[in-house]
């Protein structure tokens, strides 16, 4: 999140909720009512989230999902003033709607990329009008759901999401997608060095949790963010890269795989944010997404045991390395896996506390103390220079502990 220099009279007129909402609502019931101009348009319900406006939008009889970005910032950011007042903001809005590189013609084009592809398997666009994506519901169970009800499965249901990420892995895969159409500020790296780099990064974190966390644990909380942005700064540099031969599905989450078969049947992905990085990065994506969501769930021991055995089971078949690429690939993962977790709990513990924000956000609000405490610890491991192999089964052992 950047953090802007407004004056006063701008800081009186910063976006609120209301403005933010009121003006996605109407451009997504707008953009309906134009493209299908027969058929009555219902928004239903508001899913929360804290990077786009999105809701569940009624067209007749066709249920669509309608999402808006605003100059392409998450709302956090927006709604924190990163650019500027709301009647600056609105105007430039107007403007950004019109290019092509927006965040909105840029998930379309990589969804209709991915479309033609042997896979990933991606739900369906149904239109983009308005600065606003309309996509299909994609109906079953998530890979979050499935991992809490059947632990077992783990190794197995990571192993068929890998399978559909192969024609992204594949060295040259750079090749299929514009540079225009990338999404890089997705990528976990980038994410983290934009929130916590310079004068403004460190405003940033000293103000984390001024509206989320209870006042005796918020100085715990902002110390040991502070600390282990410090270690993860420092590891940032020794990562490869970014730009590779191979592309990331990039936004690789477990509430983005979903099960219109069950589980048993064939995976489709939501949310892309394609770009041309390392494999790792999505491994890393997923395995921080799912210890966050046995976090904020507490499923019991055994639970977390099974699905942690499973993670762990599954990269050690899923990556065949020497020895020494093993090393270094298992130090990468933990290093994003670790950036990834900080950027997303950073995001909750800074959201005004009127932005409504997603079940499992609000449980990982209330554990902070905890996880951020998980993130020093394996932070300082790694920058300790370990074994890279002791580090990711101790980062493991931690999570376990953490979730349990």
């Amino acid at each position: 999140m950047m953090i802007s220099v407004t004056t006063e009279r701008d800081q009186d007129y910063r976006p609120g909720i209301g403005d933010v909402f009121t003006y996605g609502a109407a451009q997504i019931h707008q953009a309906a009512a134009a493209l299908w101009p027969t058929a009555p348009v219902t928004l239903e319900r508001h899913v929360p989230s804290i990077t786009g406006y999105v809701h569940q939008t009624r067209v007749g009889d066709r249920l669509l999902y309608g999402k808006v970005s605003v100059l392409g910032v998450s709302l956090v950011s927006l709604l924190r003033g990163a650019c500027g007042g709301w009647p600056a903001a609105l105007q430039a809005q107007g403007e950004y709607l019109t290019r092509q590189d927006g965040l909105v013609p840029r998930e379309a084009a990589q969804l209709g990329l991915l479309a033609g592809l042997d896979g990933p398997k991606v739900c369906d666009v149904a239109a983009v009008s308005r600065g606003v994506l309309f996509t299909e519901p994609v109906p079953g169970p998530c890979l979050a759901d499935l991992l809490l009800q059947e632990p077992g499965r783990t190794a197995d249901l990571l192993a068929d999401v890998h399978a559909e990420l192969r024609p992204l892995h594949r060295p040259g895969a750079a090749r299929l997608i514009d540079e225009g159409t990338v999404i890089g500020e997705r990528g976990v790296g980038g994410t983290f060095l934009r929130k916590f780099n310079g004068i403004s990064g460190r405003v940033y974190v000293d103000r984390i949790g001024e509206e989320r966390c209870a006042p005796e644990d918020r100085e715990e909380v902002v110390a040991l963010v502070r600390r282990s942005v410090r270690e993860l700064r420092k590891l940032r540099a020794t990562l490869p890269g970014a730009v590779g031969t191979t592309l990331v599905y990039g936004d690789l989450k477990p509430e983005h795989v979903k099960y219109p078969d069950g589980p048993g049947g064939r995976p489709v992905l939501l949310d892309p944010g394609l770009m041309r990085m390392s494999p790792a990065a999505d491994l890393a994506k997923l395995v921080s997404r799912i210890v966050l969501s046995l976090c904020a769930h507490r499923p019991g021991e055994n639970t977390v045991r099974q699905v942690v055995e499973g993670v762990a089971a599954f990269a050690a078949r899923a990556v065949q390395l020497s020895h020494r690429e093993r090393a270094l690939w298992l130090r990468n993962v933990v290093t994003l896996w670790l950036m990834d977790t900080v950027n997303i709990l950073s995001s909750y513990l800074s959201a005004p506390a009127a932005l409504p924000l997603p079940g499992p956000g609000l449980a990982l609000v209330a554990r902070a103390v905890p996880v951020v405490s998980f993130v020093a610890a394996v932070s300082k491991d790694v920058a300790g220079k370990a074994d890279p192999a002791g580090v990711w089964d101790r980062a493991l052992e931690r999570a376990a502990a953490v979730a349990s």
